[in-house]
């Protein structure tokens, strides 16, 4: 954290200002909302002489194993849902000109619905998991691998939507349209942008808190 927004709440604090005024103050000077909400929450709302700092959150093996398996599921899970829904849709909607490519249907609906077994229920424990230690400890938000594997996991669906919209722009100029490609271009956005959506409105939480 940057020490001079650290002094300044620690100092304002100790002056007896309320932190929705020290919150204000930082706002008005410029800072974010994150900045403000991390330098404010630094501190322990407790009755002392001084201002009482929280622990610190660091990099630790433990965070970095469970933030790992969650958004690893989560990208196992979201692969194999978007492959199992295409092949469904390959199978509704067959193209003749690409028949072969689709003889081992059943191999690969088998292949990606195991995957999904798998990887969707292990996501949702380790989401729950996390959930309980934030609950627990508020700190836990801070957790350095947490808010990588959110942010490295906003940006990839980020890239998702902008190539799935493109993509649905490029075929509709070339008149190229079919219910087949409409709805894998569905498919992809809505996994895409269901996945940002959840995920940026957590990082909302940590901002307003």
């Amino acid at each position: 954290m940057n020490s001079d927004i650290n002094n300044f709440v620690r100092e304002a604090l100790g002056k007896g200002e309320s932190r929705a005024a020290i919150r204000e103050a930082l706002l008005k000077a410029g800072w974010s909302q994150a900045e403000a909400a991390e330098a404010i929450d630094g501190f322990a709302d407790v009755a002392f002489s001084i201002p009482v700092p929280r622990p610190r959150p660091y990099l630790s093996a433990r965070e970095v194993f469970v933030y790992g398996m969650q958004f690893i599921a989560l990208y196992i899970g979201g692969y194999a849902l978007g492959a199992l829904i295409f092949d469904f849709i390959n199978r509704a909607f067959p193209d003749a000109l690409a028949e072969n490519a689709y003889r081992s249907g059943n191999i690969d609906i088998r292949w990606n619905l195991s995957l999904l077994i798998v990887a969707f229920p292990l996501f949702l424990g380790m989401l729950n998991y996390t959930n309980r230690l934030i609950a627990r400890n508020a700190t836990e938000r801070a957790s350095k691998p947490r808010k990588w594997a959110t942010y490295l996991t906003l940006l990839f669906a980020s890239v998702c939507l902008i190539c799935d919209v493109g993509t649905l722009v490029y075929y509709t100029l070339g008149g190229e349209l079919t219910i087949r490609f409409v709805l894998k271009i569905a498919t992809v956005g809505i996994l895409a942008g269901g996945t940002f959506a959840y995920f940026i409105n957590d990082q909302r939480k940590d901002e307003v808190r």
